[in-house]
C-alpha cells in the first residue's frame, strides 16, 4: 500500500501515529484476493492449475509454424515439458500449459515482433487432441478437437442420430463425471448446449421404446 509523501496536519499538529496505526491495522484485515473462495485456500493458484478443459497440458505435442518473414522458418514440434514450457527459436521461452492456442500465438507474435521480425504469422496446433461420439450416431468416430464444438455440433459431425437414437438422455463423459444433456431443449436454447472439450465422450443411447 502507498502512502502519501506528505502526512496531513490537523490544528496545526501531525496525525498522531496511532492513527497511521490504525490504518495499517485495518489493510492488514483485508483478505488476500482469492481468499474464501472454495478451492483456493487463501491462496493464489498457479496458472497451470487455474486451466478450463480447452487449455494445452503437460506433455501435449504441439506443432508451431512461422509464416510472412523474408527468411522462411523452421516450424516447432514438440511437447509441453513438466515445468508447462517450451523452448522456441533464439532460445525463448513461453509457458504454455493452462493457456489457449489463441492466447500462446498472441504472446509468441508480440515475443518475436517488432524485436525479431518485421512481420510474422504464428499457428499454434495441438497435434494430438480429439473427442468421441458413440452409439446410436450414423458415423461413431473419434474426431479431431478444433475448438468451440458443442454437443450438438459434435453429433452433427458424426452425421447425427440414427432412428434409433435418444436425443433426450445424450451422455457426456468426462474423466469421472457424467453430463446429461437433453438435445431437443438444447436446439430451443443454446444456453444447455453443452461445450466439447478435448478427451470427451459422447455416448448416444437407444430409445426406451
Amino acid at each position: 500500500m502507498r502512502f502519501l509523501n506528505t502526512i496531513g496536519t490537523v490544528g496545526g499538529g501531525f496525525v498522531s501515529l496511532a492513527a497511521a496505526g490504525l490504518l495499517l491495522a485495518g489493510c492488514a484485515s483485508t483478505p488476500p484476493t482469492g481468499a474464501g473462495d472454495p478451492g483456493t485456500k487463501g491462496h493464489q493458484t498457479s496458472p497451470i492449475a487455474q486451466t478450463s478443459p480447452s487449455a494445452l497440458r503437460v506433455g501435449e505435442l504441439l506443432g508451431i509454424s512461422f509464416s510472412d518473414t523474408a527468411v522462411p522458418l523452421y516450424p516447432f514440434e514438440g511437447r509441453i515439458r513438466d515445468d508447462g514450457k517450451i523452448t522456441l527459436m533464439h532460445n525463448q521461452e513461453f509457458a504454455a500449459a493452462g493457456r489457449s492456442v489463441t492466447d500462446l500465438e498472441k504472446e509468441i507474435h508480440g515475443r518475436y515482433v517488432p524485436r525479431f521480425y518485421v512481420n510474422l504469422t504464428v499457428t499454434v496446433k495441438a497435434q494430438d487432441r480429439f473427442f468421441y461420439v458413440e452409439g446410436e450416431v450414423k458415423m461413431p468416430s473419434r474426431l479431431e478437437y478444433r475448438g468451440d464444438i458443442t454437443v450438438l455440433g459434435a453429433i452433427s459431425a458424426a452425421a447425427g442420430f440414427t432412428e434409433f437414437g435418444n436425443p433426450k438422455n445424450v451422455k457426456i463423459l468426462r474423466g469421472d463425471r457424467t453430463i446429461i444433456v437433453n438435445c431437443v431443449k438444447a436446439k430451443e436454447n443454446p444456453k444447455l448446449d453443452v461445450q466439447i472439450y478435448p478427451g470427451d465422450r459422447i455416448s448416444v443411447k437407444k430409445r426406451p421404446w
